[in-house]
């Protein structure tokens, strides 16, 4: 695909955390945005984004994706879940291997030039966990599936930045649980990426600068045990608290547990995905010409703001109390 200065683009899961900022900044860049989601309703707030269009389609059914895509130039493929409702991982493979062979073929059929799929690091249809396996068998479903059509593999570590999931969670068990935090699988090794990071990546192969066939592993500067991340959080956050790391029966006793607790903050899966270090073996960024940005330089000003406005409110409810 040659490098074009202006793309019509359509993103599914375009409404979550990296969607957002990526829909910003392709718009910044003068690029057509458009968002899918089965409930628009529930997203209006994007619209405060001017130029981008949001519509309402279920991306399941490939003859209304099909109709929807039709005269975009690049797909992107960000649907992703961290959990499903049940057991056995049916909802993986929806959300994850259903779904791209859908999208995919949808795209074909509408004679969309290019498409970019969001994946992760540590993907293999033989990986210890649901969530790796769907992701591994979506990124085959896409090679098989593409035909002519051009395709991308990004494959990111954890991603981090304002309003993550990931360490803005640690900083609120790290609220929640007073002075000693017991954290499972504390050796596991991640890469952790800044969420602008991955979206500079994905622009830059919207706009064809990424040749089609690439898969680009995306981490950022630093390899951290998730013991030493959630220290971080808590020197972050102002919240001394002693790291109590769990061995791995004792961790999968926890997971066995929290996957009964309401919106399973953590899971059977999530720790047999972490039996796997989400750490690069090649380095996409540095293909890209990408200097990443360190999550040490990065995230305090995020968490420290969280802390910040924390106390704030504290302090407003007891001045309104006396």
């Amino acid at each position: 695909m040659r490098p074009v200065s202006r793309s019509s683009v359509c993103l599914l899961g375009g409404t979550g955390f990296v969607g957002s900022r990526l829909a910003a900044r392709l718009l910044r860049a003068g690029h057509a945005v458009t968002v899918l989601s089965r409930d628009p309703e529930r997203h209006k707030a994007l619209l405060v984004m001017p130029g981008l269009a949001l519509e309402r389609c279920d991306v399941y059914v490939e003859a209304a994706l099909a109709e929807r895509l039709r005269g975009h130039d690049v797909v992107i493929n960000l649907v992703g879940i961290l959990n499903e409702r049940g057991f056995g991982g049916r909802g993986f493979r929806k959300a994850h291997t259903q779904l791209t062979e859908t999208a995919v073929d949808a795209a074909r059929s509408a004679g969309v030039h290019r498409f970019l799929q969001v994946s992760s690091l540590g993907a293999a249809e033989d990986a210890p966990s649901h969530y790796l396996r769907s992701k591994g068998a979506a990124e085959r479903r896409l090679r098989e599936r593409a035909g002519a059509m051009e395709w991308v593999i990004y494959r990111p570590s954890v991603i981090f930045g304002p309003g993550d999931s990931f360490l803005n969670r640690f900083a609120g068990l790290l609220a929640a649980v007073p002075w000693v935090l017991p954290l499972a699988m504390p050796d596991a090794k991640l890469q952790p990426v800044h969420v602008d990071d991955v979206v500079e990546a994905l622009r830059r192969g919207v706009e064809g600068s990424v040749p089609s066939g690439t898969t680009l592993e995306l981490g950022g500067p630093g390899v951290f045990t998730l013991r030493e991340v959630v220290r971080f959080v808590a020197s972050c956050t102002g919240r001394p608290h002693r790291i109590l790391g769990l061995p791995r029966f004792a961790s999968r006793l926890q997971a066995l547990g929290m996957d009964f607790v309401p919106g399973r903050p953590f899971s059977s899966d999530n720790y047999r995905s972490l039996t796997v270090d989400s750490v690069c073996s090649d380095d996409g960024f540095a293909r890209l010409g990408i200097r990443p940005r360190s999550m040490e330089g990065s995230a305090p000003a995020f968490l420290g703001a969280r802390e910040s406005n924390a106390r704030f409110s504290r302090w407003r409810r007891r001045a309104a109390r006396d």
